[in-house]
């Protein structure tokens, strides 16, 4: 038989890419004015799952996010806008980074104020995890962000390991 029939399906980083944008209003913020971070991190999920919906064309659930820092504070008038790519596929999940910049809409002048990396599974309808397309990076920024990925998946699975024998 043809090896290439069994061969997984592949999508490239850009057939998967996704921008959103979200005015922030007085109800996204805190007392001081500055939009709470559950909003943003509400965004960046909704941002990454979009993503990995295009790159598995199924349902995808977030299995986990890492560190998120909030640089500097986003206000009430900004246009928040997040952009997210999928950086890496294994054979079921993957990694999905969002990068969150503020613009300020009188100057046009944009901040970016946090990113994180977010992993993703893509499921049946019984909730089991199913086979997703193989990524292609293409470009030089694509394939430094998917062997930086591979590492920082390689560490998670170590880490999980190791407190599975704790």
């Amino acid at each position: 038989m043809n090896p290439q029939h069994f061969a997984r399906p592949t999508r490239t980083v850009q057939e998967s890419q996704h921008e959103t944008s979200e005015l922030m209003m007085p109800q996204d913020a805190n007392v001081l004015g500055h939009i709470f971070g559950g909003v943003v991190l509400s965004m960046m999920d909704k941002a990454a799952a979009v993503s990995a919906f295009r790159h598995a064309r199924a349902a995808c659930v977030t299995v986990s996010i890492d560190r998120v820092d909030f640089r500097e504070p986003i206000h009430v008038g900004d246009l928040l806008i997040m952009k997210a790519s999928v950086n890496y596929t294994g054979r079921t999940s993957m990694e999905i980074g969002v990068r969150v910049e503020a613009e300020d809409l009188i100057s046009g002048r944009r901040r970016h104020t946090n990113s994180c990396y977010m992993t993703f599974v893509a499921i049946d309808r019984n909730g089991r995890p199913v086979e997703i397309p193989e990524l292609v990076p293409e470009t030089e920024v694509e394939k430094r962000r998917y062997a930086a990925a591979k590492e920082r998946r390689r560490r998670r699975l170590e880490e999980r390991n190791e407190e599975g024998k704790g």
